[in-house]
């Protein structure tokens, strides 16, 4: 297993185009898990790239945005799952059915509430959340990719989590790094998050 850290770039640019290259070359049917998916902008990617996505989101408005994106995008016949519903209990039910995913992508916030009322905060339920997550895993999973927009916590944190959980069942590498938007017409990239990534 090894260890990488990146500097700054652009998430979407790099995240995005880092997905659909690993689901191209993958050569097989991939299936991912888009959690806390909001808009749907890593669902775009990953169905353009010819995987089948579960998008799930606690926000019946952010899932219809999402939706609608995925028209746009050309992408409707793609198979694709819209689910609005609270990421762990969702996760949780996924486990009792024995259905299982290829890549997992999450971004959650860094607080938010579920669909009941449930509390999400990040410095607390992030780790039992991708150990959780590896049980919908399958026997050869592509990737796992975080992305974080929490003040405070390392990019190493991410990485840390990903070696204790997803590396302890699967050998693979982990990055993880900064990211950022760059501003036009300027050298400049302004910080924005951070990521971390298992890939096999």
């Amino acid at each position: 297993m090894g260890f990488k850290h990146t500097g700054l770039f652009p998430e979407q640019a790099v995240n995005w185009d880092w997905m659909r290259n690993k689901i191209k070359k993958a050569n097989r049917e991939i299936k991912v898990l888009n959690l806390f998916a909001y808009t749907g902008g890593a669902t775009v990617a990953c169905l353009a790239a010819g995987a089948s996505v579960c998008h799930v989101d606690s926000s019946k408005g952010m899932v219809t945005w999402a939706k609608e994106n995925v028209a746009s995008s050309g992408l409707s016949k793609r198979p694709v799952r819209y689910i609005v519903d609270d990421v762990v209990k969702f996760v949780n039910r996924e486990i009792r059915r024995g259905n299982k995913y290829d890549a997992i992508i999450m971004d959650p916030p860094s607080y938010g509430r579920g669909t009941n009322g449930e509390v999400w905060q990040f410095e607390n339920n992030i780790y039992d959340l991708v150990e959780l997550c590896t049980k919908v895993l399958s026997d050869t999973p592509l990737f796992f990719l975080i992305n974080s927009y929490t003040t405070g916590i390392s990019s190493s944190v991410l990485a840390n989590i990903l070696n204790l959980t997803v590396s302890k069942k699967y050998k693979g590498n982990i990055e993880s790094g900064e990211i950022g938007l760059p501003m036009e017409k300027s050298s400049l990239v302004l910080p924005a998050g951070i990521f971390g990534r298992w890939e096999e």
